[in-house]
């Protein structure tokens, strides 16, 4: 088995059928593979066949979300208040469950950085107020309605490069040790 090579998380577009079978912790869409789980992406290759892409899950302890972590979350749904959001990573690490979330600032979408300002555990299943309030905190990856992955083109704004149509979202301003090449 091939060591992983990055990790991904859910809905987000692995390769196409071409390049690759899918796996566990996968599902097709379109012609293409995408992730199903938060976790580290894999693929393994026999007899020179299309490697199989999958997405596995660390197998160590489950990791909480605390106070004052940077989290990565996936935005669920948005109102004119605040956006629901599900977290599925603390740090660089990947969650084995996610976690309730809510954004109190309506201007985000798809996947987004944020900071655990308070935790809520009336019930069973805990809801963490976060804040995309610094400047390194905010959306890294949105969609267009048309489905396409927009650009940043300023702190408060994306744009989709088909249509052209701007966004208004809080962007962050990811740190270069962050990128990936």
């Amino acid at each position: 088995m091939a060591p992983p090579v990055r990790y991904c998380i859910p809905g987000e577009r692995l390769c196409n059928l071409e390049e690759g079978s899918p796996g566990s912790g996968t599902y097709t869409r379109h012609g293409y593979i995408f992730s199903s789980l938060a976790g580290c992406l894999m693929k393994s290759s026999e007899n020179g066949a299309l490697p199989v892409v999958s997405v596995v899950r660390e197998t160590e302890s489950q990791l909480l979300p605390d106070v004052g972590a940077i989290v990565t979350c996936k935005v669920s749904s948005i109102n004119s208040r605040f956006a629901k959001v599900h977290i599925l990573y603390v740090g660089s690490m990947p969650l084995k469950n996610s976690f309730r979330g809510t954004i109190r600032e309506p201007t985000l979408c798809h996947c987004t950085p944020a900071r655990i300002t308070e935790r809520d555990s009336c019930d069973a299943q805990s809801n963490y107020l976060l804040t995309t309030a610094e400047n390194e905190l905010g959306v890294v990856v949105a969609h267009s309605e048309s489905g396409i992955q927009m650009v940043p083109i300023s702190w408060c704004e994306m744009q989709c490069p088909k249509t052209h149509t701007k966004e208004f979202r809080k962007v962050a301003r990811v740190q270069p040790e962050f990128l990936q090449t």
